[in-house]
């Protein structure tokens, strides 16, 4: 298989499932060191990039450019903190994700987590939230693989509005000791559905009106410095 195969589709998913390892080890061994494991998936985050600049002629002005992403989504999130769930860190993972390819999309969401969080708090949801981010802008790297349209980054915003705070919800079932019952499950999802509705809604407008001229403005970078695949007609 060529390398430009491998990572280009099966890094960004090893760097997934070696999320899904550590999240599964901090759940079940060390849930008081949610440090070691933001740590740890910031690293995984990171492989699939490392992988593919030795992989190729590098240049440090394409690691700024993805760093700056990073920051830019992470600051985005702290005037928001006080509308619940309003997230414009999601539009702008999402989009670099479509634009720039899965490996990059994957890490400037978990980056973005952690950095925000320095300014929100950390705690034992950080691993989850840089886990979450960093799927979405994966999965917004493989939308990016065909030719983006308003509809799919609207529909793509909707969908991952709901899932993150799904899976949100995890940190809330493992923090209770004593275990949860399916019923209180339901109650837990149905209590924070609400909130998952406003993420979703928040995405699908900053995404309708703002997503595809921000999108085609990083795309246009995206060519100039080699980042991510061409999409498909």
């Amino acid at each position: 298989m060529a390398w430009n195969t491998v990572w280009r589709k099966w890094l960004p998913m090893a760097a997934a499932g070696g999320s899904v390892l550590a999240l599964a080890a901090y759940a079940a061994m060390f849930r008081g060191q949610y440090m070691l494991f933001s740590a740890v998936l910031a690293v995984l985050a990171m492989v699939p990039l490392w992988v593919r600049f030795e992989l190729r002629q590098t240049h440090a002005r394409e690691l700024v450019l993805l760093a700056m992403m990073a920051a830019i989504a992470a600051v985005a999130r702290v005037p928001f903190s006080a509308l619940p769930s309003v997230q414009p860190t999601s539009f702008l993972i999402i989009v670099a994700g479509a634009a720039f390819g899965a490996q990059s999309g994957f890490g400037v969401g978990a980056a973005a987590a952690l950095v925000s969080n320095f300014f929100l708090g950390q705690g034992p949801w950080t691993p989850f939230q840089m886990a979450a981010w960093g799927w979405m802008g994966m999965t917004a790297g493989w939308l990016g693989r065909r030719r983006v349209r308003v509809w799919s980054l609207v529909l793509m915003g909707g969908v991952w509005g709901l899932l993150f705070g799904w899976l949100m919800n995890v940190v809330t079932i493992l923090s209770l000791a004593g275990g949860v019952s399916w019923e209180d499950m339901l109650l837990l999802y149905g209590a924070s559905f609400p909130f998952d509705l406003m993420h979703a809604l928040s995405n699908m407008f900053f995404l309708g009106v703002f997503g595809l001229p921000t999108y085609k403005t990083l795309r246009r970078f995206a060519i100039k410095y080699g980042l991510g695949a061409r999409p498909r007609p």
